[in-house]
């Protein structure tokens, strides 16, 4: 969700270097924020007694805060225009916020069964499970395809379709968060319960 902000970055300073340098704080500030929610969970997993419990716990949260998202859908004003020197900072409250580590707990618990899910998934949930090294390269490599995704939109909006475009095709993708959130914690839910 930061790619809008490099992109005002770089129309602010009217260069293509400040929208690449935007990158660099929004993927520091996501990176913490995605470590920050999934180190407790890999440390918690030596906890194997403990497993269904902490499913049925992670499904709950992930649920309400998918409802609490979905039902307030206010966003601060003072986020409507952030400096490039806060840029780090905000990824960390917004990737804290709208749960971007929230989103690999499922895998990282084991919630995505080889029967429910691709290989990836499976694979992924292996290599999580084998270390705590693990888990952080996988934190770290989900950080880097987050802001090489973004930073690619960010690019492609700055270069050809520029603010004009941005102002008049703004849409908000908080209720489709929201609702994606409730639906991976009720199948979440189901799978610790049924399981």
């Amino acid at each position: 969700m930061g790619w809008p902000l490099a992109v005002s970055a770089g129309l602010m300073e009217k260069s293509s270097r400040a929208l690449v340098a935007a990158l660099w704080p929004l993927t520091a500030g996501h990176l913490i924020a995605t470590l920050l929610v999934i180190l407790p969970f890999a440390l918690l997993v030596s906890l194997v007694e403990w497993q269904r419990q902490i499913q049925f716990g992670a499904s709950l949260a992930v649920i309400a805060f998918g409802v609490f998202r979905l039902v307030d859908r206010r966003h601060p004003r003072a986020l409507a225009r952030i400096p490039p020197t806060q840029l780090g900072l905000w990824s960390f409250a917004i990737a804290i916020a709208h749960g971007a580590g929230l989103m690999l707990v499922p895998i990282y618990l084991g919630l995505c069964k080889s029967s429910d899910v691709d290989g990836g998934h499976e694979a992924a949930g292996a290599l999580i499970n084998a270390s705590l090294k693990m888990a952080l390269l996988v934190a770290v490599t989900h950080s880097i395809a987050m802001i090489a995704a973004g930073g690619c939109l960010a690019w492609l909006v700055y270069r050809y379709l520029g603010l004009k475009f941005v102002s008049r095709s703004w849409f908000n993708l908080d209720a489709a968060w929201a609702v994606s959130l409730i639906l991976v914690g009720a199948i979440a839910l189901a799978l610790s319960l049924f399981d």
